[in-house]
């Protein structure tokens, strides 16, 4: 895999360390557009605005406020928030092993995957398949940036991956939207256990495609057939380094469509 590495560090437990670098395991697959002014085609830029004065406000000029009732904010600091940032770690370190079908998937946030670094494929491999085999995860703590995440790391497909997870107050509670236990007809329940036996079926993920993206993508493949592109204008002086190689950008994400379908 030739993903480039977003962390790299060791996993550990016990007297276990395994060298590891951490890749993406998703592509959101969006297909994302600039802003561009219709005027001339420059791309756009977004700046802070202050509607008060009725004029962009330059970095140095720029605080942060937490709001605590409309239009009142307590004031806090980079120092302050810098003092209780964690440190900066390079270790993802399992507290605990448990069952996977245990985790409520609502926890589940961001996946990744964990890739052998150089001298730890051997017990990478092991710690894989035994991982695998016991059906079993590793939930540790892990520092990306100036966040500590809560992290599952499982065997899956031969690998080790990660998966972010949310802490249990970022969860909602459900009690509000629960049906009450006497509003459920003993009859209609029973219909629609059978309608749902009816229906079940092993998951393919590959069954699956978003429509809406082909569409757009197949607009932008005959669009660029059909019609120039517009170029953004270079300030004097500076290298023109010609339109994005937007027609690789699409044969590549047509080959993944095709491959999803």
């Amino acid at each position: 895999m030739t993903e480039q590495g977003i962390w790299n560090g060791t996993i550990s437990f016990s007297l276990v360390a395994i060298p590891v670098h951490l890749v993406k395991a998703v592509d959101s697959g969006r297909v994302s557009f600039r802003m561009l002014h219709g005027k001339d085609y420059s791309p756009l830029h977004r700046r802070m605005f202050c509607p008060k004065e009725e004029k962009a406000v330059p970095n140095d000029e720029i605080i942060r406020g937490y709001e605590i009732a409309p239009d009142k904010y307590i004031l806090i600091t980079d120092e302050e928030l810098a003092s209780v940032s964690p440190e900066r770690s390079r270790t993802i370190e399992i507290i605990e092993f448990i069952d996977m079908k245990e985790v409520d998937p609502i926890y589940f946030d961001h996946p990744y995957y964990l890739i052998p670094s150089k001298g730890g494929e051997k017990a990478y491999r092991l710690l894989t398949e035994v991982m695998r085999r016991t059906n079993k995860a590793g939930i540790a703590k892990f520092v990306l940036g100036e966040r500590e995440y809560l992290v599952a790391v499982y065997s899956t497909r031969g690998t080790l991956a990660l998966i972010t997870l949310h802490y249990s107050e970022e969860i909602l509670p459900d009690e509000d939207i629960s049906p009450k236990e006497d509003l459920v007809d003993a009859g209609e329940k029973n219909r629609l256990e059978i309608n749902i036996r009816k229906m079940m079926a092993d998951f393919n993920p590959e069954k699956y495609t978003d429509r809406r993206r082909k569409k757009i993508m197949d607009i932008l493949r005959k669009k660029i057939k059909q019609t120039a592109p517009v170029e953004t204008p270079h300030a004097e002086g500076e290298e023109a380094e010609g339109p994005a190689d937007l027609l690789a950008a699409l044969k590549e994400s047509m080959l993944k469509v095709k491959k999803n379908r």
